[in-house]
């Protein structure tokens, strides 16, 4: 027995080196990546938050920002943390999120090895989490540092879980409590965790055996004995479950109010209801099919056209599956709570109610995959159990499946290398991608590469006409290349398409001022900041005109607000210091004249 318990701990060492060593392997390239044009701007490398460090100013902006669209405070203090640690150096970032994705392996293999003292199937589920190419982008993307933070407090809420299961006690509740809390403060996503605690209730706990009840019921009181059982064991647990779906209800509602303000939540009227339905049947079986099989992988899938006919069918399939799941979960209950991981966890991201205009996302399988890898583990471990050679066999199959795996991450981590390799290639493996094309085009404006620029903004706006973004980007490279009039010509279009965004507004004085007309500019910066008083930028660029036109007092003003509103803002300072001189200067000429006779 103990020569036993010896080799088993000799293995979970091996299968924990083995997981990180394969994880390093396949992510061997990512240190070299550089930040990218997509989000990481708004995340690290233009957020003075973020890039000052851990401060007092700056723990109080995250715990009450909605920046980026979502309250995530502990995303916000981790990215400080490595910009305090590493400054602007990308290559920490991302080792990061790779280490954050190894624990989260460990972990996963642990809880699993732990609740069912299955140690190759737990090492099996791991491997696949680790190494699957579908999860690159939750570890490749600097910006994404809240799954994979996220996922961290949903298996220590996991493993607290269990540790309260197996001995009962307050503390070890509210730390489970505590875990859940925390994660939902670094992605909201983990609204879904309670329901998936419920299940680990039904496999592999055994905290609700319906099966048991059914026999322990009928000598007593027969069926209705048996049913009244089943109920108060399941309300007991569900009951136990109040506190984090009051928490998870917290979030949801902070999460949809912050979303909705910052204009990610797509109006019914752009995406009718029955789009958005069909695009959620549709989105279950092409993430299937992406773990199956996962190639033309891209970071962003535009809405593409869906015949009812398709969603239809789709429907007919995950019904089908649903009721074997049901029917054949009875005797094997991982099947049942594999699959309804599966579908559970993806809800919030599926595209019912739609948080910006992808059809899918690589990033949202991070968790849900764990459901499908369960069933696959378990599923082949019954397949084959009669076989004669099952290790074997099983072996030679999980080693050639997890090479794969891990070939094919190596090769997609080096799509998210820098930014020009992330857009080629989503251009290549996408159609009609109007926001790549946007992404791609800011980019190459960045390099100064304003012919290929322009090209990108216009191929955009080619397959989206309305798309404002991309419009405003048009007119800004126009700037660059010196074309003042196409460029007011093109802010005034995007004026009649958007007469109440800001940044119309905005960009239209800035085409003004750049040309020369500084009076012209004016009004559009201030109507720009009528819609948006809150903006440092505008206010500086509107004192600058004021400045030009020698209007010293309003120069002042500006420059004082823009600093009230962003005190760390060195143009702003600069510039009013030239201004309060020459207010000064005018005041002492003045004077001078005055004292003339």
């Amino acid at each position: 027995m103990t020569a036993r318990i010896a080799r088993n701990k000799r293995y979970v060492l091996l299968i924990c080196a083995g997981l990180a060593l394969g994880t390093v392997i396949a992510y061997e390239h990512l240190y070299h990546g550089d930040f990218v044009d997509y989000d990481d701007d708004m995340y690290v490398t233009e957020n003075p938050h973020v890039k000052n460090g851990i401060t007092g100013d700056s723990i109080s902006w995250a715990f009450t920002t909605g920046h980026a669209y979502n309250w995530h405070p502990l995303t916000w203090l981790s990215h400080m943390l490595d910009c305090q640690l590493f400054g602007s150096r990308p290559g920490w970032h991302h080792l990061t999120n790779l280490l954050l994705h190894i624990v989260n392996t460990l972990l996963l293999f642990g809880v699993l090895k732990r609740i069912t003292g299955a140690l190759w199937a737990s090492g099996f589920v791991a491997a696949a989490f680790a190494l699957h190419p579908l999860h690159v982008e939750s570890v490749a993307w600097i910006s994404e540092r809240k799954d994979v933070l996220g996922t961290l407090f949903w298996l220590l809420t996991m493993a607290a879980y269990v540790r309260y299961v197996r001995r009962p006690g307050l503390s070890r509740y509210l730390l489970t409590v505590l875990c859940f809390a925390l994660g939902l403060m670094a992605k909201p996503m983990l609204v879904t965790l309670p329901f998936v605690l419920l299940l680990l209730d039904y496999w592999p706990l055994g905290r609700l055996q319906l099966e048991q009840a059914t026999k322990d019921a009928e000598p007593q009181g027969g069926k209705s004995a048996n049913i009244s059982s089943q109920w108060q064991a399941f309300r007991r647990l569900v009951w136990e479950k109040v506190p984090f779906l009051a928490l998870a209800a917290i979030s949801s509602i902070v999460t949809f109010c912050v979303q909705r303000s910052g204009g990610t939540v797509v109006q019914t009227g752009m995406l009718s209801l029955d789009v958005r339905m069909a695009n959620a049947l549709v989105s279950y079986l092409r993430y299937i099919k992406k773990m199956i099989y996962p190639s033309q992988l891209a970071v962003f899938y535009p809405y593409r056209s869906l015949s009812l006919l398709l969603a239809i069918a789709c429907f007919a399939i995950l019904v089908f599956i649903t009721v074997a799941v049901v029917y054949l979960g009875r005797r094997r209950r991982y099947l049942l709570v594999g699959w309804f991981w599966y579908v559970g966890t993806l809800v919030p991201v599926i595209g019912i109610v739609q948080v910006g205009s992808q059809s899918i996302a690589d990033r949202y399988t991070y968790v849900p995959l764990i459901g499908l890898f369960i069933i696959i583990a378990w599923g082949a471990g019954d397949v084959s159990a009669r076989w004669r050679y099952q290790k074997i066999v099983l072996g030679i199959c999980s080693a050639i499946a997890l090479t794969g795996l891990l070939i094919s991450t190596q090769m997609q981590v080096r799509h998210w290398q820098n930014s020009f390799t992330l857009f080629e290639h989503t251009l290549a493996v996408t159609e009609d991608n109007s926001i790549t094309h946007n992404h791609y085009g800011a980019f190459l404006l960045e390099q100064g590469r304003f012919g290929k620029a322009l090209a990108q903004f216009n191929e955009a706006l080619r397959i989206s006409p309305g798309f404002h973004e991309a419009h405003k980007n048009k007119g800004s490279v126009l700037l660059d290349m010196g074309k003042f009039d196409e460029a007011i010509a093109t802010f005034n279009e995007l004026l009649l398409a958007a007469p109440d965004w800001p940044d119309a507004h905005y960009w239209l004085g800035v085409a003004y001022a750049r040309r020369g007309a500084y009076q012209q500019a004016v009004k559009p910066f201030k109507e720009a900041l009528r819609l948006r008083p809150d903006w440092p930028e505008a206010y500086n660029d509107l004192a600058l005109v004021y400045l030009l036109l020698g209007n010293y007092d309003l120069a002042i003003e500006n420059y004082k607000e823009a600093l009230r509103l962003r005190p760390d803002y060195p143009q702003a300072v600069n510039n009013l210091k030239i201004a309060i001189a020459k207010q000064r200067q005018l005041n002492e000429t003045q004077k001078i004249q005055e004292k003339v006779p």
